[in-house]
């Protein structure tokens, strides 16, 4: 049942008057950030569809249609060749296909086409879910054209996307489209720990870290999210202290060590954050706001110490770095500019040499 779903009420509220009114579209498409539930929605409008003892209009999730068609059937090898076929759950009328590497294939959508003709093996309608939309080239999405355009009454087909700017207008024109909202960082905290998915004492901090997505807050682990914020702590301090430039290009040289190069852009987004949080106390924000709620004691003593002006500034310097990652730009030039530019308050940052 939708009400089971974390979060995008407005969803649920759009979704449940389509299935009321009988005018659920053949083509759905779902549009929205990574890991906020689109897949567990679609899935949702399957079992409505399929279940034996609905209630109301939505599925009971305990009938037995209702429990397999959450369960999907995984190939068991890395083998691009068998990722290509539809993945059927345990329940017949309910496959998905995803992208076997790059993109979606031709021979992909033509099952899909094939499949959708056929009548329900056992329920009331056939649901084909494609993940990762945007994995479209032009020919898997011309393929699936006709289908979309005028699908079979007894299926229905949703397309999930968190990208829908990289799809052809003419898949975008025959979809339905959706649009599902990012969680907030209470709903995601309420989803983590009443499904006892994490531990409770990081719960809050994954939450609000994790940009509305749930699967980004089960992401990684904690222990290497508490060393980032460390190491960026020490910067933010350095920053707010008059003599803090030996701190700053210690810490330039520790962001660029061989080990910690794959972590460039995540403390860059761990350092904005404790900018931001450090800025709003400086404002008089309730410490209720902040993301980093646990370091209050820290960041009190460095609110006092910032200009607000200069930490929107240093946001601003961070965000042009990482614009300039999609370059390839010298990490360690940046990063040894970024942090005593921000030390002085010059902006905006010089362009770094490619490397």
């Amino acid at each position: 049942m939708f009400a089971q779903l974390t979060g995008n009420n407005r969803v649920k509220d759009v979704l449940t008057r389509m299935l009321e009114s009988g005018r659920l579209p053949g083509a759905l498409l779902f549009v929205g950030e990574e890991g906020i539930g689109k897949k567990l929605f679609a899935l949702e409008v399957a079992r409505a569809l399929n279940c034996r003892t609905p209630v109301g209009v939505e599925g009971c999730g305990v009938c037995g249609p209702c429990k397999r068609i959450v369960h999907f059937n995984y190939p068991t090898s890395s083998n691009t060749d068998d990722w290509i076929p539809i993945i059927w759950t345990d329940h017949r009328d309910v496959g998905m296909v995803v992208a076997p590497r790059r993109v979606l294939r031709v021979e992909q959508m033509r099952q899909i086409e094939g499949e959708a003709n056929f009548r329900p093996f056992e329920g009331k309608a056939r649901v084909f879910i494609v993940d990762e939309a945007e994995r479209f080239n032009d020919a898997s999405a011309n393929a699936l054209l006709k289908v979309l355009e005028e699908p079979p009454s007894t299926a229905h087909l949703i397309l999930i996307t968190s990208r829908p700017a990289m799809l052809l207008p003419t898949i975008l024109s025959r979809c339905q489209m959706i649009r599902f909202s990012p969680l907030s960082p209470a709903e995601i905290e309420d989803h983590l720990t009443s499904n006892k998915l994490v531990e409770p004492a990081s719960a809050r901090v994954r939450a609000r870290t994790a940009g509305g997505s749930i699967a980004r807050a089960l992401s990684g682990d904690i222990q290497t999210f508490n060393a980032q914020r460390k190491a960026m702590l020490a910067v933010l301090e350095a920053l707010s202290l008059a003599d803090g430039r030996a701190q700053l290009l210690k810490s330039a040289e520790q962001l660029n060590e061989a080990q910690y190069k794959d972590e460039f852009e995540e403390r860059l987004d761990v350092l904005e954050t404790l900018i931001r949080d450090a800025w709003m106390l400086s404002l008089g924000v309730e410490s209720t706001e902040l993301v980093n709620e646990d370091l209050l004691t820290d960041l009190q003593g460095i609110s006092k110490r910032i200009d607000p002006s200069k930490a929107a500034a240093w946001i601003l310097e961070i965000e042009d770095v990482r614009e300039q990652l999609i370059v390839n730009i010298n990490k360690k030039v940046a990063t040894d500019s970024l942090f005593l530019q921000m030390a002085s308050g010059e902006i905006p940052l010089k362009r770094f040499s490619v490397k």
